[in-house]
């Protein structure tokens, strides 16, 4: 991607995240309520519900913070702290820390990672002492996502990838190796089991980048990595965020020059992919954010002003546009509820929410609309 063509997805991008914080003394998590030794705590009890939270990050300079009222699904006002401008990227680590990419100024410059401690209960950011940190030159960072087994935070940075360590105070620092070549122009993800790391690259003619995750967080390109999303394709597809299915087992991300879904599957061994057969999907145009949900995929396409739902095979990957399909939703970036029943938006009419119809896909909006800025781009971490 050309320095120029960077420049203008930078200065119009909001992140979204969604971060489930579990209430103290619980084990484990039953929808929305938190489940002890004892047993799940009742329907109605305000105590029970899993404090949730929504961060978003627009061109104001703020990260604002959205209370999810209740275990509804319904964000609630917002409050707000100060980060970076226009963030490419934005990701939670174990619930104790966020982070967000704040790219360089002019391009080719020093960029930086900012980060917080999230508090439990509240969802409040406190700057990490040392924040920010520094990328050093040269460097322009984009899309973030996390290893919580190996505690790095990875780092898309126009081809590359930058891996940093994050010590009982989520202070960062590079790993030994960093940063790793190979991919990472804009977006990337990390499968459900930290086994692996997948970027997207519109190197001609479209490619996705594959990585082995090692005990330290280094990365290993995989067998045949990078690949194509549509071989043989004369320019690039301009692929866009890439995401994995609910068990790692797939991968997929938006065609942005064809209006279409590349799906591939994952090699459990050695992280290789494989096209999915009958891709790349039908999509809308210029779908730039995706999002998985159980067995579900939703891409908006932006320019169309809707959002494409489709029904992922569980063995084989492929894509089938659900019912209704695309959905008449002006959506930019989503992001899906780590629980699996909601799914967030931001349009004209401001952030929006919908439940998912677990059997059907479907959406429906629940709240009402909350003034926010709208987004083109959206890196999130469930």
């Amino acid at each position: 991607m050309s320095t120029a063509a960077i420049r203008s997805l930078a200065v119009s991008l909001i992140v979204i995240s969604l971060v489930g914080l579990l209430a103290l003394g619980g084990c484990g998590t039953n929808g929305t309520r938190v489940c002890t030794l004892s047993g799940c705590c009742g329907p109605t009890s305000d105590a029970c519900v899993v404090p949730q939270f929504l961060y978003g990050n627009g061109l104001n300079g703020q990260i604002s913070i959205f209370p999810i009222v209740n275990g509804t699904g319904i964000p609630g006002t917002p409050t707000s702290v100060s980060g970076p401008a226009n963030s490419l990227g934005m990701a939670a680590l174990n619930n104790q820390f966020l982070y967000a990419s704040n790219p360089a100024s002019p391009v080719g410059g020093t960029s930086s990672i900012d980060a917080w401690a999230i508090s439990p209960g509240t969802g409040t950011l406190t700057p990490l002492p040392g924040s920010p940190f520094s990328l050093g030159p040269l460097s322009f960072a984009a899309g973030l996502a996390v290893n919580s087994t190996a505690q790095v935070l990875y780092v898309a940075d126009a081809g590359k990838i930058d891996a940093l360590h994050a010590d009982a105070t989520g202070a960062l620092t590079p790993i030994l190796g960093s940063p790793f070549l190979g991919g990472g122009t804009l977006y990337l993800t990390v499968d459900p089991l930290n086994r692996f790391v997948f970027a997207s690259d519109d190197a001609p003619p479209g490619n996705i980048a594959a990585f082995t995750i090692g005990s330290t967080g280094a990365l290993t390109a995989a067998p045949g990595s990078p690949f194509a999303t549509i071989p043989g394709y004369v320019g690039t597809t301009r692929p866009s965020q890439v995401v994995t299915d609910a068990t790692g087992s797939f991968v997929y991300t938006g065609l942005m020059a064809t209006g279409q879904v590349a799906a591939f599957s994952v090699d459990a061994s050695s992280g290789a992919l494989t096209l999915v057969p009958g891709s790349p999907f039908p999509a809308g145009n210029n779908p730039l954010s995706l999002a998985t949900v159980n067995n579900f995929l939703y891409v908006s396409n932006f320019t169309d002003g809707t959002i494409s739902g489709y029904s992922i095979n569980p063995t084989k990957g492929a894509l089938t546009a659900l019912a209704g399909s695309p959905f008449a939703i002006h959506g930019g970036p989503l992001v899906a509820s780590p629980f699996g029943g909601f799914l967030y938006t931001t349009g004209p009419g401001g952030l929006l929410a919908f439940s998912i119809n677990p059997q059907t896909g479907a959406l429906t909006q629940v709240g009402s609309a909350i003034p926010y800025a709208g987004a083109t781009v959206l890196t999130f971490v469930l």
